[in-house]
């Protein structure tokens, strides 16, 4: 499909978890919050409330951590059954404009609405319609971008947050992308950025100075993609189905663990991981390919070992178990279990372990 020729909108919920749950217990409102749970659970924050951002607490933090930055922080459990019903609802509004969705998680999506015939065929009132929809049905907000391709919209969904819609139109695109910084590149993260800011490249200006041979010299095999998305130049459909690459389970403990407590929960995940496997295999055909264990020791260090197999069984955890233990000889916070596929068009190989 040619360059421009797509309209593709990303919309993303403003903060969503948190939301649920102003929207729930209305007292919250304006107040700095977290999802996550407890401070001595050593849970991490899902998401948190724009109040908490501004203390710097943000996700993946431990919420230890984060009531160190904002002291009163509000601390509340994840509840996934009422962020999913919502997520359900909103997807249904979804699907009254196309059928082309591609969801990237319960509270964002990318939606093509190249051949829908709503709103006149406006991308734009199509997603201002969206956003309105969404937040009378379930009374919070969401925010959108509106572009020719994937790339642009999940940037400009995130250009005017919260509750911000933001169009970059096909002859914007030029003018556009060369103030867009290079840490909003998917794909590149804190070690590629650092690289990049010792060549002097902090935005895709800086990136367009240098031609493919130089990008790959630089970056490898990323530097062909960093020139065309440094140009705003992203041809990737809207898949509605996505490829599973791989599925895994993972436990934080309460108390640090040694390596026999390590084993005994190797059941309990691998139950767990059975679970999920089967509920998957409902949607898509998965082939194993390699089994991991990760495991994070109680100085926030974290190392992952793999093997080839194309079966999951508790000894095979365990072995890995013992295995990845030996890199740290050290008292364990977080143990996770899980398995790479094959790709779709890969045959399957017979593993023997």
């Amino acid at each position: 499909m040619p360059k421009h020729s797509r309209k593709i909108i990303h919309i993303d919920m403003d903060c969503f978890f948190a939301a649920i749950e102003m929207r729930e217990n209305p007292a919250l409102k304006g107040k700095p919050i977290s999802v996550g749970g407890h401070p001595n659970s050593r849970s991490v924050v899902a998401t948190c409330s724009y109040e908490a951002r501004k203390f710097g607490v943000h996700s993946a933090m431990p919420v230890s951590i984060a009531v160190r930055k904002c002291p009163e922080l509000i601390c509340l459990p994840v509840r996934m059954d009422l962020y999913k019903q919502a997520s359900k609802v909103i997807h249904k509004i979804f699907f009254d404009y196309t059928d082309l969705i591609e969801p990237l998680s319960l509270d964002e999506a990318f939606l093509d609405v190249t051949t829908s015939e709503h709103c006149n065929g406006s991308a734009t009132l199509i997603a201002q319609e969206i956003m309105n929809r969404i937040e009378q049905s379930q009374h919070i907000t969401a925010s959108a971008g509106v572009a020719s391709n994937k790339f642009l919209a999940k940037i400009a969904s995130d250009w005017q947050k919260p509750n911000g819609l933001t169009v970059i139109r096909p002859e914007q695109i030029d003018t556009f992308i060369k103030d867009v910084p290079v840490s909003r590149i998917f794909g590149v993260g804190k070690v590629t950025q650092k690289k990049m800011a010792d060549l002097g490249i902090q935005n895709c200006a800086d990136l367009q100075q240098l031609n493919t041979e130089e990008l790959e010299r630089h970056f490898g095999s990323f530097g062909e993609r960093l020139y065309e998305l440094c140009r705003g130049i992203d041809n990737r459909p809207v898949k509605t189905h996505r490829i599973r690459k791989s599925l895994s389970v993972e436990d934080t403990f309460a108390k640090d663990l040694n390596l026999d407590t390590c084993l005994l929960q190797i059941p309990r995940l691998h139950d767990d991981l059975t679970k999920r496997l089967r509920q998957a295999r409902k949607q898509q055909k998965l082939i194993p390919k390699t089994l991991f264990v990760k495991m994070r020791f109680y100085d926030f260090t974290t190392t992952t070992l793999q093997m080839t197999g194309t079966q999951t069984s508790v000894e095979a955890y365990q072995h890995l178990c013992k295995e990845i233990w030996k890199r740290g000889h050290k008292a364990v916070r977080l143990i996770g279990i899980g398995i790479q596929f094959h790709k779709p068009d890969q045959p399957e190989q017979l593993e023997i372990f």
